[in-house]
């Protein structure tokens, strides 16, 4: 095995990390560099490493899809294959998570597990670099033959995003010769000079723009550049019903004002975009990716910061069209849209991005696994009006929209996302720019990282965020020179109080707590964040939820859920007085509310020519949860935003 490669003298090493710019200089910690202590996000993965891994081995093998691959090598595809044509990719999805979680606990056990699913893969790849168990065997497809939805290059993206996990944490191996030879043959079916194409799905640009970076090659940059470019131009065969859009197909990535269509194609795509922007100083395409976050966050994203307003393309909507019962917010597009904020936050420091981190990674990443860590959501609604109680246990689901987490899907693209983000997750808790160490997201953890210029700035988070406000910093180790620490305060935080290293008090405003000096072992700064419950009201433009309110504490979403009710209420039929002030009640809230007089007659039109379903005289307190934690209680119906009396 190859060691990673030496930094240049004076420098800091390239981080083992999921995103490392070529150029800029801001980088985010190495995955070895944070380590998580048991709390919110050390539990999650914890439970990822201890169970979900497993769990997703087990349904891949039992279901066929780990066998794809070994059909191939013995030349036995001329039989029915199980699995959508995209279910290689969960299986790199799970290398993926496998070599980054094998970085952080060096398992011995999950490395055997580890190598002997690699072998599998590297059997069936084809001796000029191909790789795919759906198309150009005996009994199937040609190759390339249906790229509007063959993903056969979208499978390459994440096999080579493994391939990155795997060069940057221990050097290269089998999987990454495997992955050089993929990127190779894309570079020679899919140059300047050979097929103009694209893939129905992105992702390919993005993984080849990670490995391009991971293995010095320009080759893959220069790829990924082409695929980027060509997108936009109509080139896909359109699905019925659907528009170019849903492919990223129908304008330009440089011309687009929004995010549209299919919301995880539309955000592997700007992930990717911003990648080759960074890498080939294209200020022009960074640019049109910074404007297609601002105007979509402000019109076409939740408050939980899932993305992805219809059903039927999994896609964004207008502006203000969101839906809270129709709600998809895919779990994989939560995923991605944390993607495209980190590659922005790189680019450009902009606290903003670390921002809709927080709120997509506490309200829509991890409200997708049970707390088991062996059943999923893959959609996110905001309201739920029935119980979801059709979740098969011993099956695949064919539904995405259940209100209950289920094992496995027929499409299962959420659990091995999953997967891969968490067994990474400590990677996006911090960055370093020159001497300058910046904690962006609020874990117990403990943090070594490498300063520009020599030296390293250590420390030890203490807090039990976000159920506790406090956010505990102390120095274990400080180069004998002057250093940055910073604190991310987030949006939210009006009325939070930071104590620097001297003992001073003072009011930090939304942004950065900053302390700079001499640092020494023992030093210790307090950031306070104010997590009393409080009111969050919808712009009057987003029509679903007008004349709504939701509850926010800190960084949370609180829920109300039908088994919090008394006997016999609906939630449906529950409104909020908002003259009184939520109140805090444990890691939620409590708010009064009223219920609604009973209607007149059921048998009529639900309509009338005077308002009806006035509130009754019976109080209620009305029990708020976190959102992430919603439905684990058993099937119940479930409200973000509720209305008002």
């Amino acid at each position: 095995m190859t060691p990673a490669p030496a930094a240049a003298p004076g420098t800091s090493p390239a981080p083992p990390a999921p995103v490392v710019p070529a150029h800029g200089g801001r980088r985010g910690a190495g995955v070895g560099e944070v380590r998580l202590a048991p709390g919110f996000w050390g539990t999650l993965q914890e439970t990822n490493a201890r169970a979900t891994l497993a769990h997703c081995l087990h349904w891949m093998e039992r279901l066929g899809w780990v066998a794809n691959f070994d059909a191939v090598a013995a030349g036995t595809t001329d039989r029915d294959r199980p699995g959508w044509q995209f279910s290689d990719s969960e299986v790199y999805k799970l290398l993926e998570a496998m070599a980054w979680e094998l970085a952080r606990s060096a398992d011995p056990a999950l490395e055997v597990t580890y190598a002997a699913l690699v072998d599998r893969v590297a059997a069936a790849q084809d001796a000029d670099g191909y790789l795919n168990t759906c198309y150009g065997h005996a009994g199937q497809a040609g190759r390339y033959t249906d790229l509007s939805s063959g993903h056969e290059l979208y499978c390459v993206g994440h096999l080579l995003q493994a391939a990155v996990a795997r060069v940057r944490t221990a050097g290269e191996d089998a999987l990454v010769a495997v992955a050089r030879r993929a990127a190779d043959h894309v570079c020679r079916e899919f140059g300047a000079d050979a097929n103009p194409g694209i893939c129905g799905h992105p992702e390919i640009e993005v993984g080849l723009a990670e490995l391009g970076r991971a293995l010095d090659e320009p080759r893959y940059t220069e790829q990924a550049r082409l695929f980027v470019e060509r997108r936009g131009h109509g080139t896909l065969t359109p699905i019925p019903l659907l528009s170019p859009a849903y492919f990223q197909d129908d304008v330009p990535v440089r011309d687009a004002d929004a995010w549209r269509g299919h919301a995880v194609r539309a955000l592997y795509l700007a992930a990717a975009a911003v990648d080759v922007a960074v890498d080939t100083g294209d200020v022009e395409l960074l640019g049109a990716v910074e404007r297609q976050w601002e105007r979509s966050v402000a019109r076409r994203t939740y408050l939980t910061g899932g993305m992805g307003s219809r059903h039927q393309d999994e896609g964004f909507g207008d502006d203000w069209e969101l839906p809270a019962d129709r709600a998809y917010c895919e779990t994989c597009a939560g995923i991605a849209s944390a993607m495209v904020s980190w590659r922005l936050y790189l680019a450009t420091g902009d606290v903003r991005y670390a921002d809709l981190m927080e709120r997509t990674y506490l309200n829509v990443v991890a409200t997708s696994p049970a707390e088991d860590g062996r059943a999923f959501f893959y959609a996110n609604p905001l309201h739920q009006r029935v119980a979801g109680q059709d979740v098969r246990t011993d099956a695949e689901n064919p539904r995405a929209e259940g209100g209950a987490r289920a094992p496995w899907f027929d499409v299962s693209c959420c659990p091995t996302n999953v997967a891969r983000t968490l067994a990474s997750w400590q990677a996006y808790l911090a960055s370093v720019a020159g001497d300058e160490l910046t904690l962006l997201q609020h874990a117990a953890a403990e943090v070594d990282v490498a300063l520009e210029g020599g030296g390293r700035l250590a420390v030890r988070i203490a807090t039990r965020y976000p159920d506790d406000g406090a956010v505990r910093v102390e120095v274990r180790d400080a180069p004998g020179r002057e250093v940055t620490l910073r604190l991310r305060v987030p949006a939210w935080a009006r009325g939070a109080r930071f104590t620097d290293v001297d003992g001073t008090v003072r009011d930090a405003e939304p942004g950065w707590a900053v302390t700079r000096g001499v640092l020494r072992p023992g030093d210790t700064v307090l950031l306070e964040l104010p997590l009393e419950p409080r009111f969050t009201w919808p712009d009057p433009r987003i029509d679903a939820v007008r004349g709504c309110v939701a509850v926010e504490r800190g960084p949370l979403v609180l829920c109300a859920e039908s088994v919090d009710l008394p006997a016999g209420v609906a939630l449906d039929d529950v409104r909020v007085d908002p003259c009184a002030a939520p109140e805090a009640d444990g890691d939620g809230a409590v708010v009064r509310a009223r219920v609604l007089a009973p209607a007149a007659d059921d048998d009529a039109l639900p309509y009338a020519g005077a308002p009806a379903g006035a509130p009754g005289d019976a109080d209620l307190r009305l029990a708020l949860v976190p959102y992430h934690r919603w439905a684990e209680r058993g099937p119940s119906t479930m409200r973000v935003f509720v209305p008002t009396a």
